[in-house]
């Protein structure tokens, strides 16, 4: 018979059980997420929200609010797409979600509202539901819209002048050795003058001068030269900036496109005038053509071109765009101060 050891009994660990959270813990994962709660009675169509929510509608703290109430702030162009939305969840099998556009004063926002459709979890008539704000993803993806957008407008553009330059090279060439030679030539400065409308990181121009900048851009298209044949620069030495170069490069590429397709350098008899009016503070410059086919003010909506040339010369440059649709050839106005061409 074997003696019994007097040493106590070695203790074995035991397991921790799994942790519950509280609702502390919860406030601080749904805080931490940037979530905002709500719950909607869908006997009284009253919504209850916590703070985060309020915050993200920008209405004051309140016990509920009813949908109609919220509605007021929805974007009046998503308003009746929620309203059939959110009457709808109730015959939704699973989980739903919703994004939609909110007005907090002038600002817009966007929101992301999820919950459980079919009545899913439904405690005593209450829905309960998330919201989110998307506003950074919604804009993100709204770049990357307007960036293809402009991508797919610029190859269209390209494609537009390879035809109407080698139209132009044709008229003057006497062989086909001479209209290579010549077409290769407007090839290599409308190569040039891309770069200066997007340079590559890294290998942005350095500040230039306005009449150089011009020169560069609008080689290309004419028949002898800038400066001596159709096209015609006469602007005041003035300085450009890196930033500005880009911009306004951008600008007169895509007026030099549409001149090429529907205006003079589309004719053999259409010249083209760049001028600039004299100030202390401003620069404003004056694209006129002359001698092309009849001039027709564009009705309907405004085509992407036209956006691309508002939003680079107001939001870019701080200046503005105008046109005068005259019957001899279209007049483009193009304002901004020093101050933002030099930068």
């Amino acid at each position: 018979m074997e003696a019994q050891s007097d040493r106590p009994a070695k203790a074995v660990p035991v397991e921790s059980p799994v942790p519950v959270w509280d609702a502390d813990h919860l406030r601080l994962a749904v805080t931490a997420a940037g979530v905002a709660l709500w719950s909607w009675n869908v006997d009284t169509n009253r919504l209850t929200m916590d703070e985060r929510a309020f915050h993200l509608w920008g209405v004051p703290p309140s016990g509920s609010v009813t949908f109609d109430d919220l509605s007021s702030h929805i974007h009046p162009a998503d308003r009746d797409r929620v309203k059939a939305a959110f009457a709808a969840t109730r015959a939704i099998i699973g989980a739903y979600e919703i994004d939609f556009r909110i007005m907090v004063g002038e600002e817009v926002r966007w929101v992301s509202a999820r919950g459980q459709g079919n009545d899913a979890d439904i405690v005593n008539r209450v829905m309960y539901g998330i919201f989110l704000d998307v506003t950074g993803r919604k804009q993100a993806e709204e770049g990357h819209e307007l960036l293809a957008g402009e991508m797919s407008h610029r190859v269209k553009n390209l494609l537009a002048i390879a035809s109407g330059l080698t139209a132009i090279t044709s008229r003057s060439a006497k062989t086909t050795s001479e209209m290579a030679k010549e077409l290769t030539h407007r090839l290599t400065a409308l190569g040039r003058a891309h770069d200066l409308v997007r340079p590559l990181p890294g290998h942005a121009g350095k500040a230039a001068l306005l009449g150089d900048l011009l020169t560069v851009l609008l080689a290309p298209y004419d028949d002898m030269g800038a400066f001596s044949g159709r096209v015609r620069v006469s602007v005041p030495r003035t300085g450009v900036g890196e930033q500005a170069a880009t911009t306004l490069a951008l600008v007169i590429h895509e007026l030099a496109t549409n001149s090429l397709k529907y205006g003079a350098l589309s004719s053999l008899t259409g010249t083209l005038d760049i001028s600039c009016a004299p100030d202390e503070t401003e620069v404003v410059i004056f694209w006129t053509e002359r001698g092309g086919p009849p001039v027709v003010s564009p009705t309907g909506e405004t085509g992407y071109g036209s956006k691309l040339l508002n939003r680079a010369m107001t939001l870019q440059l701080g200046g503005s765009i105008s046109c005068d649709w005259s019957a001899s050839g279209v007049i483009v106005k193009l304002n901004m101060t020093k101050d933002s061409l030099a930068h």
